[in-house]
């Protein structure tokens, strides 16, 4: 096969093979997407025969409940929960690792009159339920009955808080988490979009009550997880009690220890040192600059006069005992003895009257000259 062949060839194989890879994550996404279903045998069927329900669409591995229940369509679901089926003929059945199962059902009288309902709900984990009609020969028919009950919420699973804290509540953000808890209707009317409230207290102080609607219908004998938010004051810490109740009765209490914003504390504790030192200074430049220079000038002028009045006469003394460095010679013979009129510089502990002579003759004497 020539090279052009061969390459026209694996051109021609990844073609065709794209369609098939991209219908394998649309069928993969189809079948997560997959409601549940169940379909029935016969859609009519006596008393004291057997039908066989087969489901698909269900998680692989789930543990499945199959009734027959009374005084229920698949718009309302059962109507008063599991008293209007025949729970002593009631099936139960796995699901293979399709998610799908097939099992045989008794066909028993409820104790609810007919429309009738093969009823099919998850045991375990998320919760999920069918209802497929059927109809059963010689069970009386009545009406619907109109939904004049209440509903009647209780609390199945231990409450939990959700969520974690950030940076911000370190520095004192509000605190929040989401109270999660998984709530069944025990009444025999569908409660629809139910008001919760939830309430913080802490220490001895009641709770402070907030309204959280939760959106989404319980069937009678249903349950469903429900979410619920919240967040305390800015700054809160220390032990606080998470609360939430239906009507007026409180379903669940959770215990809840928020830690302290050591960030506010830090932030406290900078300005308590910086704040004073910037005060100081402040005040520093503000003395230098407001101080008077003149009279400072003043005082340094005369210190220095009275300092160079002092010395003045010192140094003069000092100059006039070194100008005689060597002592008079006496003059030649024959030569004339000029006339000195040097003007000496009175001390000043001497008057000139009394100043000595500094230029008296020194004659030697001959011995025996008087």
């Amino acid at each position: 096969m020539k090279p052009r062949t061969r390459g026209a060839a694996l051109v021609a194989a990844v073609l065709l093979l794209l369609p098939l890879v991209w219908a394998l994550p649309s069928a993969a996404a189809s079948a997560d997407d997959a409601k549940p279903a169940v379909t029935l045998s016969q859609q009519e069927a006596a008393k004291g025969t057997e039908i066989t329900a087969s489901g698909t669409g269900w998680r692989p591995g789930t543990l499945l409940m199959l009734l027959l229940c009374g005084q229920s369509t698949p718009g309302q679901g059962v109507i008063g929960g599991t008293n209007s089926c025949a729970n002593a003929d009631g099936r139960a059945v796995t699901t293979d690792a399709k998610g799908a199962f097939s099992k045989a059902l008794p066909v028993a009288a409820p104790p609810k009159p007919c429309p009738c309902v093969v009823h099919v709900a998850t045991v375990t984990g998320e919760q999920a339920a069918v209802d497929t009609e059927l109809r059963i020969t010689g069970h009386p028919v009545a009406p619907l009955p109109e939904q004049s009950g209440t509903g009647r919420l209780s609390v199945l699973t231990a409450p939990e808080l959700d969520g974690s804290s950030g940076i911000l509540t370190w520095f004192g953000a509000p605190p929040s988490r989401t109270l999660v808890l998984t709530v069944g209707n025990l009444g025999s009317a569908p409660v629809k979009d139910p008001v919760f409230q939830v309430g913080t207290s802490h220490g001895v102080f009641a709770p402070r009550w907030e309204d959280r609607q939760w959106k989404g219908t319980i069937k009678p004998g249903g349950k469903a997880e429900v979410r619920l938010g919240f967040e305390l004051s800015a700054g809160a810490h220390g032990d606080y009690q998470v609360s939430v109740r239906y009507g007026q009765k409180v379903l669940a209490t959770q215990p809840w220890g928020v830690g302290r914003p050591w960030g506010v504390t830090l932030f406290w504790i900078l300005l308590c040192v910086v704040v004073p030192a910037a005060v100081f200074r402040i005040g520093m430049a503000v003395v230098d600059r407001v101080r008077p220079r003149g009279a400072g000038h003043a005082r340094r002028g005369r210190g220095e006069e009275g300092r160079a009045r002092w010395i003045r006469p010192r140094r003069s003394v000092r100059g006039s005992a070194a100008e005689p460095s060597q002592p008079p010679q006496p003059p030649a013979e024959g030569a004339s003895t000029p006339t000195s009129t040097t003007a000496t510089t009175p001390l000043p502990w001497f008057t000139p009257d009394s100043a000595p002579i500094e230029n008296r003759p020194n004659t030697p004497t001959t011995k025996g000259n008087p």
